[in-house]
């Protein structure tokens, strides 16, 4: 690979340059002709710009660009705009001729610290409820192509750190005024409760009822008390209860009462709980030591409760005079919090996608290779691009061969194809150039599911719910969501699609909430108890008549099991048919021979003659013939087991057409084991002469074979041949059962959609049969509203989610595994979002 880098001085125009691994030459071109660009790119690609990048990956071109480095961080800026490019870092040591990797980690660290300030104050604006105004017009530093000077992101960082410490400041106030009003709180709480105790009563010699002691009394003993006072959780009194009995051998008095209408916090994370307060008599210091021990380890809060009932009077008042003060702080406090958040509100989005886009840009400039003239990077660009980029001043563009790396992947999507792209790449990423399996899904994934799902009504409600999101998806798609919903919105018109296909599928069955349509004339008459043909068909789908029938159940799952192995055999068949285009578009002949064609005429040997027998079954009239209809299974069966051997003819000369196709699958069999290893042994020491003049060859198709042997021995290529031939055959047999799931899941949607009919709304209708009532019409309404709900939750939901799965598992594994290669890099340009 070669290039060549013009030089800047004086350059006041973009120099686009070609390389490849003939001409080491560069070719300057007018950047204002976007034919002759178009033409210096990739002249020998007949399908160039053709394509949209949806049936194939996107045609990627390598390029380099040079630019002076006073300019680079401008140029960034730019491409972030254009969002076009995937820059490739170069994996270089950190050294004086490239500094970029440690001269930019200060600015990254600070832009990151920015970032994380910006996330506490949006924490801060939802703590406080202080509405973000995102429409607010940004000034010209915030526009998308202004690119902000050092002193501007200076202040941003000057503001959020003085914003960000006062508000750390007031947020430690706070939290300490309202432990403090908290503490205060509970204190007073508990005076007001346990006043009544020691509440003095004349009547009674100025003795209490609980203490049993005097005035005289309390205030000799006010010196040394021997009780305790105090509040602890209310799940924990039992426990302090049971602790201070065992600790004072039974010698104490306990009462407690519950503080009503008040959570206070406990325990080290100050969780808010239930708490009684106490009042607790025990003899002895070093028991009440002990037991004071006891209700701290319990998270109780010990009270100084004043003997006096004057003294806690007026403890009580000068409390509430306390919390007063302390509340009117946390007023204050909080008021001026609320005040600097609004001021924020109106210029945090704006800040926040300034400080964004510079850090981006900073990490995107640790990639460059700079010195102290010139800046340079590789990038890789979509090729359709290419002309749109090239017009840029002050910049070199040189497009690079890349024989030996890989492009990433990139398919052009739209707001409809996206969610179904989507899909695909949740199992892998395509690689370069390969078959994109998202552009089939759009249509084969809403059918699968639509055939298990197959319900006209329950189509009808999955269609309303999707055209809703589809109708308001600008206004949704403003609104903050969650996981769940995000899914469903970001998935609108997969839902949509779904929704639709099983009103198709669902018409077929002429099936609506487990009923019928009488839309057409039926096949069939009711005569003396019997059915009578009328020798004409029902017009489309399944004729009504057979709902209801003794045999219904066996005719509808006969001809639904038969339509399984036939859609499987036909998706199957064109997603293999897909592994062909591949090969061709990779030049690779041996593929085609050793690994196409042999597993074609293995599949359709066995399971494309299957196929065929059930449409040539269904095609005669065998009660017109008199004969009884062959079992298919039993014929694929004794097809393996006892060759030549045919119970009931099918067709004339069944016995020699089945040997034939038998032999011609157990030829297949080797043939897919021993083609691809023979070709690679016969071949390999040639591969070692011509690797070392692999950029010189001419022949691409030998320039790709001898790629593919590189670096592999005999023993790689056949043990690899080996597991892909067991797998294939086995997966050709399991793949085409694993479609039965279609006929399964579609009759245990019909059946539970008939069951719950039967045991709601029916016994609701039945109810009014023999006369309008009151108790009736309650009956079907609330029959009615049941119905609804449990249509709406199993039937829709939960069997709409199970089908959904059991599609993307058949997309996944059954189709997807026929042609897939994946191993793709994924594309992820460098843009502003």
């Amino acid at each position: 690979m070669s290039s060549s880098t013009p030089l800047l001085s004086g350059s006041e125009y973009t120099t686009v340059s070609a390389s490849n691994g003939n001409n080491s030459g560069s070719t300057y071109i007018n950047p204002d002709n976007d034919a002759s660009i178009e033409a210096l790119l990739r002249p020998e690609d007949p399908d160039y710009f053709e394509e949209e990048g949806m049936f194939r990956s996107e045609v990627m071109s390598l390029i380099e660009i040079c630019t002076p480095q006073e300019q680079v961080k401008e140029l960034c800026y730019k491409l972030g705009n254009f969002g076009k490019l995937q820059f490739i870092p170069k994996k270089e040591k950190i050294s004086e001729s490239n500094p970029a990797k440690t001269l930019y980690n200060d600015e990254i660290k600070a832009l990151g610290n920015l970032l994380r300030q910006y996330d506490f104050f949006n924490d801060l604006l939802k703590e406080y409820n202080v509405q973000i105004i995102s429409d607010s017009n940004d000034s010209y530093m915030f526009d998308s192509f202004y690119t902000p000077k050092a002193n501007e992101i200076e202040k941003l960082i000057s503001s959020a750190n003085e914003y960000e410490s006062k508000f750390n400041e007031i947020q430690d106030s706070l939290e300490e005024l309202n432990l403090k009003y908290n503490n205060l709180l509970e204190e007073k709480l508990a005076i007001e409760n346990l006043s009544v105790l020691f509440k003095p009563d004349l009547t009674e010699h100025d003795s209490n009822e609980v203490t049993g002691m005097t005035i005289t009394d309390r205030a000799n003993t006010s010196q040394s008390k021997n009780f305790i006072t105090g509040t602890i959780p209310r799940s924990k009194m039992a426990v302090m209860e049971k602790l201070c009995w065992r600790m004072t051998r039974g010698n104490l008095y306990l009462t407690n009462l519950p503080i009503e209408n008040e959570k206070l916090p406990a325990g080290t994370n100050n969780e808010l709980v239930d708490k009684n307060c106490f009042v607790l008599f025990v003899y002895g210091e070093v028991t009440l030591n002990k037991c004071m021990k006891v209700i701290e380890s319990l998270d109780g809060n010990i009270i100084n409760l004043p003997v006096s009932y004057v003294e806690q009077q007026s403890l009580h008042h000068k409390l509430v005079e306390n919390l007063k003060e302390i509340s009117q702080l946390i007023k204050t406090s909080t008021v001026m919090i609320q005040q600097d958040l609004d001021l924020i509100s109106m210029e945090l989005p704006s800040w926040k996608k300034t400080v964004n886009k510079e850090y981006k840009v900073y990490k995107s400039l640790q990639g460059w290779t700079i010195n102290q003239t010139t800046a340079t990077t590789q990038a890789w660009i979509p090729s359709s691009s290419l002309p749109d980029f090239s017009k840029d001043q002050h910049t070199v563009i040189t497009v690079l061969d890349f024989d030996k790396k890989s492009p990433p992947t990139y398919h052009k999507t739209n707001k409809f194809t996206q969610a179904f792209q989507d899909i695909c790449d949740c199992y892998g990423i395509a690689k370069y150039r390969e078959i994109n399996a998202g552009l089939p899904t759009i249509v084969t994934f809403p059918f699968m599911f639509a055939i298990m799902f197959g319900d006209l009504g329950h189509g009808i409600l999955l269609s309303l719910v999707a055209f809703m999101l589809v109708y308001n998806e600008k206004k949704l798609g403003r609104m903050e969501r969650d996981e769940i919903f995000d899914m469903a919105y970001s998935g609108r018109y997969i839902l949509l699609l779904m929704g639709l296909f099983s009103c198709f599928t669902g018409f077929v069955y002429n099936d609506i909430f487990s009923k019928t349509l009488t839309l057409f004339k039926s096949g069939w008459t009711w005569e003396n108890g019997k059915a009578l043909s009328t020798g004409t068909t029902y017009a489309i789908g399944l004729d009504f008549n057979w709902h209801g029938t003794e045999n219904g159940l066996l005719f509808s799952n006969s001809l639904k099991m038969k339509l399984s192995i036939l859609m499987g055999f036909i998706h199957m068949t064109y997603s293999y048919m897909f592994s062909l285009v591949n090969y061709i578009n990779e030049k690779s002949m041996i593929d085609i021979l050793g690994n196409f064609i042999p597993g074609l005429v293995f599949m359709q040997s066995i399971f494309g003659y299957l196929s065929l027998c059930i449409v040539y079954k269904w095609s005669v009239d065998w009660i017109k013939d008199g004969k009884p209809a062959p079992g298919l299974l039993n014929m694929l069966i004794n097809m393996f087991l006892s060759p030549g051997n045919i119970e009931a003819e099918l067709y004339p000369h069944q016995a020699k057409v089945q040997i034939v196709l038998l032999i011609l699958a157990l030829i297949c069999v080797p043939c897919l084991l021993l083609i691809k290893p023979i070709h690679f042994k016969l071949t390999h020491k040639e591969v070692e002469h011509s690797l070392e003049d692999a950029h010189g060859d001419e022949n691409q198709e030998e320039e790709d074979d001898d790629d593919e042997g590189h670096g592999e021995s005999f023993g790689d290529v056949f043990i690899h041949q080996v597991i892909h031939t067991i797998e294939f055959c086995l997966n050709c047999v399991s793949h085409t059962a694993s479609y039965l799931r279609l006929w399964a899941l579609s009759l245990a949607h019909a059946q539970l959609s008939d069951v719950l009919w039967t045991m709601t709304l029916n016994i609701g209708l039945q109810a009014g049969k023999d006369g309008v009532s009151a108790l009736s019409v309650f009956m079907l309404v609330l029959l009615f509203g049941m119905w609804f709900v449990l249509t709406v939750l199993v039937l829709v939901v939960m069997e709409g989610t199970s089908a959904m799965l059991h599609s993307l598992r058949l997309h996944w594994v059954e189709s997807m595994s026929k042609f897939f290669v994946g191993e793709g890099i994924p594309y992820e340009p460098f843009k502003f979002d």
